[in-house]
Parts: C-alpha cells; sequence; structure tokens
C-alpha cells in the first residue's frame, strides 16, 4: 500500500480522459492513496480567521458539518463567524462532489455525501482511549452509525498555513490486516443488533459485517504487538495537498498535523469497477459467510 502522487492537477475543474479515469478507480479500488500536492483549497481573508483551535468547542475535536441539514456542531463559533465557516464548509462540499464526479464518472450516481469535518486541533497531545486514538493503525468504523457494507471515501485537504505537514502512517493491505485478526474477532451475540438498535446506542442495524469490522478496528487499535510489528509507511501531506483513499480499506494513523478538511461520502460496492476488492466481499471471502 502507499501514495501515488498526482502531478500536474492543481484546478477543481481539472478535467480526466478516459484512461485517466479507469486509471484513477483502479489505483483507489485498490487501496491506493492519491495524492494532489498542487490541489489547494483556497480561503478568503475571512475564512483564514478559522485557523485557530478556539473554533472548536473544546469538548469536541472536530467541527461537523452536515450538508443536508447544514447544521453544524462541535464549534464555538456564533453570529457572522458562524455563517464564515458554514459557508466554507458547503463551499468544499460543492468542490469535492464536482471533482470527484469528473474524475470518477462511474460512481457518480450512487455516491452518496455524508459529513463535512473541518480539524482546527493539532493531532500532537490528545488525551484520549488508545480505542479512539487516531495516532494508531485503523481502518475506519464506525460504532454508532453502521455503514451495513457501503465503502467510505474521503477527501482530505491539508489547511495549515505556515507550511506544516498531514503525517500519517500507511499499513498493510486490508486483507493481510484481516487475516491476521480475525482469529479475535468474536461472533455477535443472538439479537445484539436488533437490541443496540432499540436502545439508540446504534442508528441503524449493526449488520454482521458492520461487527466485523468494529471488531478488526478494535483489536488492530488495542493490540500492542500489531501496533508496533505491523508494516507501515510514514507519509507527509504538504500544506496545500489535497489527498482521497477509502479509509474502510487503507490502514491509517494520524501522528501529526493541525488544520484540515475532509469529507465523507458513501459508496454501495454494487458501484464499484471491481466490487470482489471491497472489505465487504473480502470479508465474506475469509470467513466463507454472508455478512449483511
Amino acid at each position: 500500500m502507499g501514495v501515488v502522487r498526482m502531478p500536474n492537477v492543481a484546478s477543481w475543474s481539472a478535467q480526466f480522459d478516459a484512461q485517466q479515469r479507469e486509471n484513477l478507480t483502479d489505483l483507489l479500488e485498490d487501496g491506493q492513496v492519491l495524492l494532489f500536492s498542487d490541489l489547494r483549497f483556497e480561503l478568503s481573508n475571512e475564512e483564514r480567521q478559522l485557523l485557530s483551535p478556539s473554533t472548536a468547542d473544546g469538548s469536541s475535536k472536530n467541527i461537523s458539518f452536515d450538508p443536508q441539514s447544514k447544521r453544524i456542531s462541535g464549534s464555538a463559533l456564533t453570529g457572522v463567524q458562524l455563517e464564515v465557516l458554514r459557508a466554507m464548509m458547503a463551499r468544499f462540499v460543492e468542490q469535492c462532489t464536482g471533482f470527484l464526479q469528473r474524475m470518477l464518472p462511474e460512481y457518480a450516481g450512487a455516491l452518496q455525501t455524508r459529513l463535512t469535518s473541518f480539524r482546527p486541533l493539532a493531532v500532537e497531545g490528545r488525551d484520549t482511549s488508545d480505542r479512539k486514538n487516531d495516532t494508531r493503525l485503523h481502518v475506519d468504523a464506525f460504532a454508532s452509525r453502521p455503514n451495513q457494507g457501503q465503502r467510505i471515501l474521503r477527501v482530505f485537504c491539508n489547511l495549515n498555513p505556515d507550511g506544516k505537514p498531514r503525517t500519517w502512517l500507511v499499513g498493510e493491505p486490508f486483507e493481510s490486516y484481516a487475516q491476521h485478526l480475525l482469529p479475535y474477532v468474536r461472533k455477535q451475540w443472538p439479537l445484539e443488533a436488533a437490541v443496540l438498535h432499540r436502545l439508540g446506542i446504534t442508528k441503524q442495524r449493526r449488520t454482521a459485517y458492520d461487527h466485523c469490522m468494529l471488531q478488526l478496528h478494535d483489536h488492530g487499535k488495542l493490540s500492542e504487538t500489531y501496533q508496533r510489528e505491523s508494516p507501515r509507511t510514514r507519509i507527509d501531506f504538504p500544506a496545500g495537498s489535497t489527498w482521497i483513499c477509502f479509509t474502510d480499506q487503507v490502514l491509517h494513523a494520524a501522528l501529526g498535523g493541525q488544520y484540515m478538511l475532509e469529507q465523507t461520502f458513501f459508496l454501495p460496492p454494487t458501484a464499484m469497477r471491481h466490487p470482489e476488492r471491497s472489505p465487504l466481499r473480502t470479508l465474506e471471502r475469509l470467513t466463507g459467510r454472508s455478512l449483511l
């Protein structure tokens, strides 16, 4: 696994020919990270004032924006400043969506726009449990928001005004990770998914796939041996750069950086060029059973 650098793309309205679109789709589905070093999300003077830890409310590590309701959570801002933040995040959604529609047209009708995240706090120095610690290698899995087999495609932009990179570790291929940790995954208890949903702990039913992915996420993060000995590559994403990957497939850890925008999309595996590469189909093949 690693990073594929995409030169000569410096505009959110960039066009891609048929061969480029096919190649980029294959790279993403193979679990690569696409890095656009020159693709900058430009900020206005008013928006640059948002690059401060005080933008966050102090209780949330991220500021979230719901593109459907336009609701913002996790921010301490009010009044005009809050509206500047809302407009900035809405513009980021629009630019990401248009860019992906041109780059990955096969996905266009199936991509579902999810939450937008602004991260004004430094990665370094956060006090959190190992299970929630994103400096430890993991794939994304949601405890309260099961995605029921859908892919998690994310667009990241490093906004750092001081030229500091966003530093990641990228780990081994997903299948190797799953093979290593599947023996530690317990089976779902009878009625477990129904009870969690009824109690409001999950927003929808946690499928066998969601359960398996969450167990892999937790066992991987909590294993000191895995965190110490598993393969990994360090990557510095430059200030002003954009990168894209399937974070349910790419093992990653955020080691450092401050000021980032992130846009999440869901994609059903049936919309992929190679659905057999999805975590859902990989886990079904490894376990020998349906997980939905």
